[in-house]
């Protein structure tokens, strides 16, 4: 070669070094802002890493020109190549750490609770009415030193009628028709019979004071105001000196407590063969304060319970001296009240089970 080609070759192999060098500047450059600027998540910048150093990446077609070089150049050129893959291979390593915080973070952030916010309560039942109106009952007199006392629903004659003053032939039995499952079985008329069943399992002329709440049975319609099927609290009181003044006051209060402190209450005498004497109760009407309205038919007085003194022969066939103690009797419906205290017009709406009724209590 004479000196003309030789230099001639020295300025292009020097060009080709110089071109490498420019090049490898170059895809420095692109790799880091690629990296920095337009990779926003691990995909995007998994893109990038492929664009410089995949099979077709930039970085590797550079390597392969690096055959172009002059054997005493490989060296130089090679340890710039290792320092330029190095720094990208950092900065991809760098920026794929953040984009996964940054990812967990976010994901995090989605699926964070704020224990600030008032919880998703679920629905939940509540007490029927007549239920609301039992238990109602029921703590007035246990307040008052009452205790609560069951008996069965199937119960015999002799406790349902005979035991009660109501023989067989006992034209009173004439008042109710009641469900026969035999001559002597039957659904229970009335709660009364665990009166009798009270007082024949204690010792006799023991004191007494109890209620006893359940349902009964009767061969009545079922409409408005009557039903087969309905609650009712008998209340029995017993003990030496009771008086009509003792089960006047009661009642007064148990009413006053269920509906209006400033309720007028009304006796009026009646007939019940196992009290006697006997009066029905009756409440001012709570929707005219006993001016005269449609509820109360124009009388201002809402009929609401039947009550009594405890008539001698219920006493003596229960093993209590008449001679010796006395007192007083009481019954009333559950329904009755609870349509008076919830303005209900329909005693059929407690039983219909219509859920639109029931969510208003």
């Amino acid at each position: 070669m004479n000196g003309t080609n030789a230099q001639k070759y020295y300025d292009f192999v020097h060009m080709q070094e110089d071109d490498m060098d420019e090049k490898i500047r170059e895809l420095t450059e692109r790799a880091r802002a690629a990296i920095a600027d337009t990779a926003e998540s691990l995909s995007e910048l998994n893109a990038v890493r492929v664009k410089f150093f995949g099979k077709k990446g930039e970085m590797t077609a550079l390597l392969r020109t690096m055959s172009a070089l002059a054997q005493e150049e490989r060296p130089r050129i090679g340890k710039i190549v290792n320092e330029a893959r190095a720094e990208i291979e950092e900065l991809l390593a760098a920026k794929s750490e953040e984009l996964a915080q940054r990812e967990l973070a976010a994901k995090i952030a989605a699926e964070q609770i704020d224990v600030t916010l008032p919880g998703r309560t679920a629905p939940v039942g509540h007490l029927h009415p007549l239920t609301i109106t039992l238990n109602r009952i029921q703590q007035i007199f246990l307040q008052m030193g009452f205790t609560i006392e069951e008996g069965p629903e199937i119960e015999s004659d002799y406790f349902n009628f005979e035991a009660l003053n109501l023989p067989k032939d006992h034209p009173a039995r004439d008042m109710q028709d009641s469900f026969y499952i035999t001559e002597d079985i039957l659904l229970r008329s009335q709660t009364s019979p665990v009166q009798a069943r009270t007082m024949q399992k204690n010792e006799p002329n023991a004191p007494i004071r109890m209620i006893a709440p359940g349902r009964v049975y009767r061969r009545d319609s079922y409409d408005a105001t009557h039903s087969p099927m309905f609650t009712q609290v008998e209340g029995l009181v017993i003990d030496k000196g009771i008086s009509f003044a003792d089960l006047k006051g009661t009642l007064e209060l148990c009413l006053h407590q269920l509906f209006d402190a400033d309720a007028k209450v009304r006796f009026r005498p009646s007939f019940f063969p196992f009290t006697e004497p006997s009066t029905e109760v009756d409440i001012s009407c709570s929707a005219c304060h006993g001016a005269g309205c449609r509820v109360c038919k124009g009388t201002g007085w809402l009929e609401i319970l039947g009550a009594g003194m405890v008539h001698p022969n219920v006493l003596r066939m229960s093993g209590y001296d008449p001679t010796q103690v006395s007192g007083f009797a009481f019954g009333m419906g559950v329904e009755r009240i609870a349509m008076l205290a919830y303005g209900v017009d329909d005693l059929r709406l407690f039983y219909d089970n219509d859920v639109r009724f029931l969510q208003q209590f």
